[in-house]
């Protein structure tokens, strides 16, 4: 019985690496995500030779992909370190800080206030278009905005009370 609990334990164990494609797949949508990006940069580059089509809203939409890579990134470090295996890369200097020290909690806080600005500067280009929106379709991107932040208030005030009832667990 205990042979085949240990293989059961062994087998799970190894199944970590079944989201190892996963994450790879994210990486080939940061790859998708700067095509676009490359599309939308010379997009906005002939509007304003052209003197068309608004700046800040070709800007925005660089910001908007932009964070998005940023939170592609960092789904795909945390995510892989987390459940699949530590990423060796020694001391590179050019390893960012916080890989290595962003556990599930951080990376829910991290996922929910990028999802937050990425709403946030849509939010901001369907303001900065108002004349293409009707009043029903703003209502309904500031109500989606709202709840993205209801959501993201409430996470971090789970998280807050968790890490207190950690600290008062620990000093009795």
């Amino acid at each position: 019985m205990q042979a085949i609990e240990h293989f059961l334990e062994k087998t799970m164990f190894a199944s970590r690496w079944l989201l190892a494609p996963f994450y790879l797949g994210l990486v080939f949508g940061i790859v998708l995500l700067l095509i676009a990006f490359g599309f939308e940069f010379v997009h906005l580059v002939t509007d304003v030779l052209a003197g068309k089509g608004s700046v800040v809203v070709g800007v925005l939409l660089l910001v908007d992909l932009t964070l998005l890579a940023n939170l592609l990134i960092i789904i795909i470090f945390a995510g892989y370190e987390n459940f699949v295996s530590k990423i060796n890369v020694g001391e590179h200097e050019d390893r960012p800080d916080w890989m290595g020290h962003v556990d599930f909690t951080d990376l829910k806080m991290k996922l929910i206030g990028s999802i937050i600005a990425i709403s946030g500067i849509n939010l901001l280009k369907a303001f900065v278009n108002v004349e293409n929106y009707a009043n029903e379709q703003l209502a309904w991107k500031v109500g989606i905005h709202c709840t993205f932040l209801l959501s993201g208030l409430i996470f971090a005030i789970m998280d807050r009370l968790g890490v207190a009832k950690k600290c008062i667990s620990k000093e009795t």
